[in-house]
């Protein structure tokens, strides 16, 4: 599925703790864990949680089955691909997709806001811009605590790009997006949640040909019942001519009220499109 410097639930641009580059830190957490035993992968991310995207965490998983599916044509542009629907546009990571009207409790963050979990020193260890947010405040506590933006706000589940570096393959990242999102957003360092990440699996759909992964994560901090007992996290890689690859990524509360089905995170990843600038 994060400290210092905490904006209060706003669109303005947060400015975490001055972090190393991230594609000098290469630091990535987790791309699969069975048996409490965390097996680190390379990843990259070049984002870093600034706030630089000004326009710019079962038998078949909800992105397999997306993957094997058709679905409706990209409209052009920032129109919805489902009526009623909101879009939201990543021009830095090249990714255009949609999520529920703001009635389904969906809401749609500026583009520039960047959320971010932090490690002890309060540096960003995952980043997204581009953003939504589902049932954001209906749930105070947080299986980790070190957040930055509007990561962390009791929401059940986050959407949002990540990405921009070259560092290993399209099928690393996919998995270690999968795979980090999920150890940042339900636990940490500190708590360290139980992950199992899936192989990469080639993803065709949309007009983006490149990668998803699956993270299925069992919560062990749970200092509240607003804290879920599980989570997934499904992620898309894609590979830009110039080499960097770019992350699009889904991580949602499971097992407690409202919820999203893995219909529904279906439905959202089937409008995930590149924006084509």
């Amino acid at each position: 599925m994060y400290q210092s410097n905490v904006p209060q639930r706003t669109t303005r641009h947060p400015q975490p703790t001055p972090a190393a580059p991230a594609h000098r830190r290469k630091r990535t957490l987790v791309a699969a864990l069975g048996m409490g035993l965390a097996v680190a992968l390379s990843g990259c991310n070049d984002d870093t949680g600034k706030g630089s995207d000004k326009e710019s965490a079962a038998s078949k998983s909800p992105s397999e089955q997306a993957s094997q599916s058709s679905g409706p044509t990209a409209p052009a542009g920032d129109e919805p691909m489902v009526e009623g629907w909101q879009t939201q546009t990543s021009q830095k990571h090249h990714f255009r997709y949609d999520v529920p009207a703001k009635a389904e409790k969906w809401k749609v963050l500026d583009k520039g806001t960047a959320l971010s979990y932090t490690d002890k020193d309060g540096k960003p260890i995952v980043v997204m811009t581009a953003a939504a947010n589902y049932r954001e405040g209906g749930c105070s506590s947080n299986p980790n605590p070190d957040t930055i933006g509007e990561a962390g706000k009791g929401q059940l589940a986050t959407v949002g790009t990540t990405g921009g570096g070259k560092e290993g393959s399209l099928q690393e990242n996919a998995r270690n997006w999968a795979g980090n999102w999920g150890f940042a957003a339900y636990g940490g360092k500190e708590h360290k949640p139980k992950i199992k990440v899936s192989q990469a699996k080639p993803w065709k759909h949309g007009g983006i040909e490149g990668y998803t992964a699956t993270a299925q994560v069992t919560v062990t901090n749970r200092p509240s019942a607003c804290v879920p007992p599980k989570a997934v996290v499904h992620s898309i890689a894609q590979k830009l001519p110039d080499g960097t690859m770019h992350g699009w990524v889904i991580y949602a509360d499971q097992g407690v009220p409202d919820a999203l089905t893995a219909d529904d995170m279906k439905k959202i990843m089937n409008t995930v499109r590149p924006t084509g600038g």
